[in-house]
């Protein structure tokens, strides 16, 4: 070995042990010169770049107080800058008064500014992403006993995309004309979507018409007693909004629902395969229970064959994990979101959910934990979530069963973090066991008349409604296909023989 290769040798091992973080230590310098010569220029970087993202602990100083003078209305230039820097502070063999007059000697132009701005913004985006994946080895290897391995694959994936969203430049104040702008555009969106609509279809025209459709980043919660239907009105909305589904490519390759949407159920309380037996049943107007005893002559199973190929293209994808946390659930949206796109996100139902925080919580703190958590989830993935509800006992106690919002189960935070709350009533249900056991009983023709009136209706209670009317939608409902539907819907003959 020759005396070079030798020295080679001897230097690798002492650098493999030195990687410094991605920094830019001249765009920072020049960023700064500019924004001390010219003010201006501050305002070309401040609504993304902040004190933070700068990699020199001095120039992060120089650029807070930079800009806290800046927003008083004053001059920010080395005279003015020192006065908040230590005096006695020396950036090598100089002080920081001579550091900051050479700044300004070698700044950019105000032009230039923003892009600086950007390139630090990303590096700093880079350092993030180091210190995550620190993190991960780290706590991997510690193995603490409060964060289990499962709890910390959700936390990455929950920082991961929180650093993917933020770290954007879009966001802050934006013209009105540009705003102007956006509405125009939602407005000729809605007109090209099927039922020119502002928010997606839920396929019942008769509740679009209401809801103007299911609004992004909402909270819906749809709530009833046991036996009126709730999931399968949520599994209704949920197919119908999954095979109306239509793509479209956008310029940066990725994927726009242009009509229905991609579709995340929760169903914490059926398997998935109840779940897909109701919608085959919905669609084919097969009895379910029918279905699950084999009882289908030829001409029945045709059509199951018919709708489960018609079924196998439609993005609906079912999570049937019991108990989910809130944070669990967030995680796999997330998830969901990024590989195969997110429109409307479906959990079935709140009070099956667990959540995040300590064990001696009450319930009560709980729901609220998980509602205020969903509100937030819909928000951060700008779609619309249906979450379902159980209503507490009292409706059964009253004279009049039609739901109010104060009988919302468990949580007043429920009905305050909600944008929408429908409620699913079917008179039919109660009216059913009224029937008198004698049919001679002279009140047997009264009960007869009023129960053909309700026989095979719903309504659909619109209790709130944050930017839109309340009132109340009366549809139809065949309970042996777990169907909802407007009242004279032609729609479901599509697997009839013609």
């Amino acid at each position: 070995m020759n005396e070079a290769a030798r020295k080679i040798a001897a230097v690798a091992p002492a650098e493999q042990h030195y990687r410094e973080a991605p920094n830019n230590i001249e765009a920072e310098q020049a960023l700064l010169g500019a924004i001390l010569m010219n003010n201006d220029a501050y305002y070309r970087v401040s609504d993304f770049l902040k004190p933070i993202h700068l990699y020199e602990p001095l120039h992060r100083k120089i650029f807070e107080v930079a800009g806290d003078i800046i927003r008083m209305g004053k001059i920010a230039n080395p005279v003015t800058v020192k006065t908040f820097l230590p005096a006695d502070e020396k950036v090598g063999d100089i002080t920081v008064s001579q550091y900051l007059a050479s700044l300004v000697t070698g700044a950019v132009t105000i032009i230039n500014a923003e892009d600086y701005g950007r390139a630090i913004y990303d590096l700093a985006i880079r350092r993030a992403l180091i210190t995550i994946g620190e993190d991960v080895v780290n706590i991997a290897y510690d193995a603490p006993l409060d964060m289990p391995p499962q709890a910390q694959i959700e936390d990455t994936e929950r920082r991961l995309f929180e650093l993917a969203e933020n770290g954007r430049y879009d966001g802050g104040f934006q013209a009105f004309n540009d705003a102007v702008a956006l509405a125009i555009d939602m407005a000729a969106v809605a007109k090209e979507r099927d039922g020119g609509l502002s928010g997606i279809s839920t396929g019942i025209h008769s509740l679009d018409s209401k809801m103007g459709g299911l609004q992004r980043s909402d909270l819906i919660v749809l709530a009833g007693r046991p036996g009126m239907g709730k999931t399968s009105l949520a599994t209704n909305i949920a197919y119908n909004i999954a095979a109306a589904y239509e793509g479209e490519v956008q310029p940066d390759g990725s994927m726009k629902a242009k009509n229905g949407g991609v579709v995340g159920f929760y169903s914490l309380e059926m398997s998935s395969e109840q779940l897909a037996t109701r919608i085959i049943s919905e669609q084919t107007e097969v009895s379910s229970s029918k279905i699950r005893r084999g009882d289908i002559n030829d001409a029945d199973f045709e059509k199951l064959v018919a709708c489960s190929m018609m079924m196998q293209k439609v993005p609906l994808f079912i999570d049937q994990t019991g108990g989910i946390s809130i944070a669990q659930l967030s995680a796999r949206a997330r998830r969901l979101k990024r590989q195969r796109g997110l429109d409307v996100l479906v959990v079935d139902y709140v009070q099956l959910m667990t959540g995040s925080g300590k064990s001696n919580e009450n319930r009560v703190q709980e729901i609220t934990q998980i509602t205020t958590g969903l509100k937030a989830l819909g928000k951060e993935l700008n779609v619309p979530i249906i979450a379902l509800s159980q209503l507490s006992r009292a409706v059964e106690s009253r004279e009049d069963k039609r739901p109010q919002l104060s009988d919302l189960r468990e949580s007043g935070s429920i009905e305050q973090d909600a944008d929408v709350v429908l409620f699913v009533f079917r008179e039919e249900y109660y009216v059913k066991n009224m029937e008198p056991r004698d049919i001679h009983d002279p009140k047997y023709p009264e009960w007869e008349a009023l129960f053909d009136k309700v026989k095979g209706t719903a309504d659909v209670i619109i209790a709130k409604q944050r930017h839109g009317p309340t009132g109340t939608v009366k549809l139809a409902f065949q309970s042996e296909f777990t169907r909802f539907a407007d009242l004279a819907d032609p729609s479901f003959t599509q697997y009839e023989e013609h």
